[in-house]
């Protein structure tokens, strides 16, 4: 399954954040894409990096969706898109999945709240678990990464892949913020065997990257942090390798015997091939 993502930077015009969604779905079509996906709160921009939260208009971002619906319809395309939703008088902070049919799939909203989020949103607690053509896809967002137990829950879940959207840039240019951020990602393709796409947006500095990791935490694809483009990966299931096998195993022990209170049993595969 083709998956690709397209980082660019919102502002608090939603017509031009929707103007580069089009751009980014009419290119993606043509590249026979099933999978679309865009950055944290990219229809509406993230608050406060690009605007205020009392300056966003749920009206608007509500009729932006259903355009965004539209448009997933038109182009025959699975498209997530990070905005800001409100529901019972609570603003979440969301990743919305449509399928071809231009029909909502439904919400992923961030889980891990700081700062600025924990000013602005109610935490999340939905799995953001989408079938897409037969490929279990999560949604994770920023600050989640940092949390092992958001990633371990997609692998509970079997999830086979794990697109995670980011806003997450500064004023000035941070190299160190951009490799930590990057060693996460690493870490959480490895440790759950499952290949991490990442998206983030161009605004200001970008401080994680737009980037394909595979399931041993290697680095696949990683665009230009300051490029406005489409990236593209070609998902197939990944074969069990030694490394990868080893890890399924003693993931799969290690949660058995959660309070590691006896003595885990030898592992039932006798790996044949080394990655």
């Amino acid at each position: 399954m083709k998956i690709a993502v397209y980082p660019f930077a919102s502002t608090d015009d939603i017509k031009e954040n929707l103007s580069h969604i089009h751009t980014a779905a009419t290119l993606a079509a043509k590249e026979g894409v099933r999978l679309l996906a865009f950055h944290e709160c990219a229809l509406c921009c993230y608050p406060p990096l690009e605007t205020t939260v009392d300056k966003l208009n749920p009206a608007q971002i509500r009729q932006a969706l259903h355009e965004t619906a539209a448009l997933a319809k038109e182009r025959s395309l699975f498209l997530a898109v990070g905005a800001v939703r409100y529901e019972d008088g609570r603003r979440y902070n969301s990743m919305a999945v449509f399928s071809p049919a231009g029909r909502l799939l439904g919400f992923y909203d961030k889980s891990a709240l700081w700062g600025w989020d924990a000013d602005n949103f109610t935490r999340g607690a939905l799995p953001g678990i989408f079938e897409i053509e037969g490929v279990r896809v999560g949604f994770r967002i920023c600050f989640d990464v940092r949390f092992p137990e958001l990633f371990r829950s997609l692998y509970l879940q079997n999830a086979d892949l794990c697109v995670v959207s980011f806003s997450d840039a500064q004023p000035e240019p941070s190299p160190e913020r951009y490799a930590a951020v990057k060693s996460y990602l690493t870490t959480r393709a490895m440790e759950n065997v499952m290949p991490v796409v990442s998206v983030n947006t161009l605004s200001g500095n970008p401080t994680a990257p737009t980037a394909v990791f595979d399931e041993n935490g290697r680095v696949l694809q990683e665009a230009d942090y300051a490029k406005e483009c489409l990236l593209l990966y070609d998902y197939q299931k990944p074969p069990v390798s030694f490394g990868s096998q080893g890890r399924l195993i003693n993931n799969d022990l290690f949660l058995a015997n959660k309070l590691h209170s006896e003595k885990l049993p030898a592992p039932p595969i006798k790996p044949t091939a080394r990655n």
